[in-house]
């Protein structure tokens, strides 16, 4: 399978994890507590025990508990203010990514990925005129887009197999949201840390397909397209995820002109870088025909 069609499929499915967040009554604490458990136990059995070096696997819980903190943040994005917000502030990890990459990979920094970065900013900017009850959500979406533009990174940087990736990345955020849920419930107490039977179905649907079948096609993709490329295509999400938003949820009362023009700057930022890479492989290939 093209490795293009790999990263859009995984961003559909992307598209549908903020719903679960709102149909989920679990706090997002315990909501990504057992979409971890459910998706490392379900991988560990339908998958061989992948061996690995001790350094390498580390690194890789090391870079799941990234995935793990990403997860808290994004569904504290959507439980404190909607499922749109949340997926729109998503669309900032391509311009972390722009900041972060040279500096943890040592390549050269691009200012053309910056600038269309910058439009998708703006596009937050705007967004930020919404109701201002939703301003705690915005900023805790942001954090987690600067978190995965972190983790998309060095997963590029690691070089594995898919499964071995997966697999103990999904250890280390396990291990890392368990660890701080103690702590965590004693500052958000709650009635009942057992989901009920409605959202024990919903936490498989997100653990199977929404979990291991996206970001196996993520890492996946990453073997062959930039980190900057992928967190630009993933900010296609807010499409699918609005769309689900509006129609299961009824959420487009809750937006505003403002929101749908930021919304519209976010989706030229991925044109441009469109049009921007094609052009730039057309004329290396000429280069290329000319030697």
């Amino acid at each position: 399978m093209n490795a293009y069609v790999k990263l859009h499929i995984s961003v559909i499915l992307a598209g549908f994890t903020g719903i679960f967040g709102k149909l989920i009554d679990l706090n997002e604490g315990l909501l990504v507590f057992y979409r971890l458990w459910f998706a490392f136990l379900i991988l560990f059995l339908i998958s061989k025990f992948p061996k690995e070096n001790p350094k390498d696997s580390i690194k890789l819980m090391l870079t799941g508990a990234l995935l793990g903190l990403h997860f808290l943040l994004f569904y504290g994005s959507i439980k404190y203010s909607n499922v749109s917000v949340g997926v729109v502030c998503y669309s900032l990890v391509g311009f972390f990514t722009v900041i972060f990459e040279p500096l943890i990979t040592k390549s050269k920094f691009s200012f053309r990925e910056l600038i269309y970065s910058l439009i998708a900013v703006a596009g937050i900017g705007l967004i930020f005129n919404i109701d201002a009850g939703y301003h705690f959500g915005i900023f805790l979406g942001i954090l987690s887009a600067a978190v995965f533009a972190l983790y998309t990174i060095f997963n590029k940087v690691i070089d594995k197999s898919s499964n071995t990736m997966l697999f103990y990345e999904l250890a280390g955020g396990t291990a890392f949201v368990s660890a701080i849920m103690p702590l965590y419930l004693y500052f958000n107490p709650v009635e009942t840390i057992l989901p009920s039977l409605t959202d024990f179905w919903y936490l498989l649907i997100l653990a199977f397909f929404c979990t291991i079948g996206l970001y196996i096609l993520h890492i996946q993709s990453l073997k062959t397209i930039s980190p900057f490329t992928v967190s630009l295509t993933g900010n296609l999400e807010p499409l699918y995820g609005i769309a689900v938003a509006i129609l299961f949820l009824g959420e487009s009362k809750d937006l505003n002109i403002t929101f749908y023009i930021g919304m519209i700057l976010i989706l030229i930022s991925i044109f441009l870088q469109s049009i921007s890479k094609k052009i730039t492989k057309r004329c290396e290939a000429v280069i290329y025909d000319k030697q």
